[in-house]
């Protein structure tokens, strides 16, 4: 069995496709359906997850990881008990824990799954996502956009409907807005934008600030780095944010929140939701930006609506309706469970790769590329610049697989490095580096000669593939791809890594092979120390080039300019 996970910065949920062929969200060891997405590192550096983690929030803050949604594809780290935790590990420990949960429910091991994230998380968080459910012991079948699951969600439930849906999700760290068409069981995702950085953590922030400067104002104490006290008013604030959605008022009453010469100091506030919607006001109303956004990339208008989805726990605030409403003109309605659309669509997802969904009730998912993807290239003129050429652009339909052929740019030129971007821009500062590999061994001709395929393939999951070979000489091929987080890379320099080895059996290997053999000693020796020094990595690409030019047989000419290179990279450790 497959099993769907919304794994969330706030809560995080399991589900799958019951023997009646619909989703069902299974409850957690405590019986409930929605996990808190807290993390509590206990004495002996075991985890809880869950409700026994939030109750540790307040006694032990220092040991306790809340919102580590929000670091993913980041290179954190976070310490409790001595011991430092990726993201990615904590995160690991929240699908582990739903997992087991499953596994006791259904009575059956559980270790694959469908991961839901926002679909506008990037490469890295993805494969920080896939990292996770790995380290739990999960093999990720798929990794799905979350307004997409939510739209699978209602879809399975209106298999005859012919609708354009924008879907609102708003959650406790992201914001993703998708248009989708459904006709008759297709969910035909037209385009998607998003913010990574919104949510309703954001307005627990706020609150958070709030209450803190009302606090020193009024006792005239600055608490605001006493973690103990951070981690109250945090909670605090999130029950006053839930508790405004549903009445106008909230007390916040906190009496013993810190002590002044051993007597305790309390705090209480009446938070009015309309003071509160003001606090918010411009964080929700910056959100027509993704709205107009995604609408524009599907050709769409308002107008043009049928149904505006709300998903996400922050949609339940009022204001949001409020705002849509005015935004769109148009009344957005509940058709789905805010908080269980999404994990109920990932059970839908898993049951579609399982081929287990009902007779009558297939329904067919077609998603996009929230990004445009792009490769470096040299831009001719009077200055001749590195710029990035889109191959992919931002939500073309996946799975997509795009080449186009380059040209080389110097004389006698018989390598290329290959990278990899994310982003709008065609300025390489402006976008996301994902990862690059070097390509050796091209035929040595003149500039422009020589020309370089280059194949970007994006997968279902959001996965990156970049391939490059010569035109010239098939047998020169080199790919990367982007889908582990250790390294960041799997690199398979396909041929290459053969050949090199065979180097010494070229018809001038003779002249060369003490300039090798010493190139080769440098690298011994400092690698160990020091791998990632950049002349050591030049002096490797350098030593690379002049192997390559021996395989292939290069003229004097060449292979003098190539061993003058690595003998000016020697230089430079000398």
């Amino acid at each position: 069995m497959i099993v769907g996970i919304d794994l969330g910065t706030s809560t995080s949920e399991i589900a799958y496709l019951n023997a009646d062929g619909k989703p069902e969200v299974i409850p957690n060891l405590d019986g409930e359906l929605i996990t808190p997405s807290v993390v509590h590192l206990d004495e002996n550096n075991e985890p809880v997850v869950g409700m026994a983690a939030v109750n540790k929030l307040l006694e032990e803050p220092q040991n306790t990881f809340m919102e580590v949604k929000r670091l993913m594809g980041q290179e954190k780290l976070l310490s409790a008990r001595g011991e430092k935790y990726t993201p990615v590990k904590i995160a690991s420990f929240i699908l582990r824990y739903l997992a087991d949960s499953a596994e006791v429910y259904l009575n059956e091991k559980v270790d694959r799954a469908v991961i839901t994230v926002p679909a506008y998380f990037t490469d890295r968080q993805r494969r920080d996502t896939i990292k996770a459910g790995e380290l739990a012991g999960l093999t990720v079948e798929r990794i799905i956009n979350e307004p997409t699951a939510a739209a699978l969600d209602y879809g399975l439930e209106n298999l005859k409907d012919i609708k354009n849906i924008l879907v609102y999700d708003l959650g406790g760290g992201t914001l993703d807005v998708t248009v989708l068409e459904l006709f008759e069981g297709v969910v035909d995702v037209k385009s998607s934008c998003g913010n990574n950085a919104l949510g309703g953590k954001d307005f627990d922030e706020l609150l958070l600030q709030s209450f803190l400067k009302k606090f020193q104002i009024k006792e005239r104490m600055d608490l605001s780095n006493d973690i103990k006290v951070i981690s109250a008013l945090k909670q605090a604030a999130e029950q006053c944010k839930k508790d405004l959605s549903g009445s106008e008022q909230h007390e916040v009453a906190l009496p013993f929140l810190t002590r002044r010469k051993s007597k305790p100091v309390g705090f209480k506030e009446t938070v009015l939701r309309k003071d509160f919607e003001k606090l918010i006001a411009d964080k929700i109303t910056s959100t027509e930006t993704q709205i107009r956004t995604a609408l524009s990339d599907a050709h769409m208008t308002p107008s043009d609506l049928d149904t505006v989805l709300l998903v996400g726990g922050s949609t339940r605030i009022p204001f949001v309706s409020q705002f849509l409403s005015n935004t769109l003109n148009f009344e957005p309605k509940k058709f789905v469970d805010p908080d269980l659309a999404v994990v109920r669509g990932a059970a839908i997802q898993a049951g579609i790769i399982e081929g287990t969904l009902k007779d009558g009730d297939a329904i067919i998912l077609s998603d996009v590329c929230p990004y445009s993807l792009s490769t470096e290239v040299l831009r001719e003129g009077v200055f001749p610049r590195v710029v990035c050429d889109i191959l992919i652009k931002r939500n073309t339909t996946i799975p997509a697989t795009v080449s186009k052929i380059y040209v080389t740019s110097h004389d006698y030129q018989t390598a290329v490095d290959v990278g990899a971007y994310q982003g709008e821009s065609t300025e390489l500062a402006e976008n996301v580096f994902l990862d690059r590999f070097r390509l050796s061994g091209i035929p040595s001709d003149l500039a422009g000669k020589e020309q370089i395929k280059i194949i970007f393939s994006y997968d279902l999951n959001g996965i990156l593939k970049v391939e490059a070979e010569s035109v010239s000489n098939s047998g020169v091929k080199g790919s990367i791809t982007i889908n582990t987080a250790n390294a960041g890379k799997k690199q398979e320099v396909e041929i290459i890594e053969a050949d090199l080895n065979n180097w010494n059996s070229a018809p001038n290997a003779s002249k060369y092979k003490n300039v090798i053999r010493r190139a080769e000693k440098l690298i011994e020796d400092e690698d160990g120390d020091n791998g990632d020094d950049l002349v050591i990595e030049n002096l490797k690409g350098a030593l690379e080039e002049l192997k390559m030019g021996l395989i292939h047989n290069l003229g004097d000419i060449e292979l003098e300019d190539l061993k003058d290179n690595v003998l000016d990279v020697i230089s430079e450790l000398d």
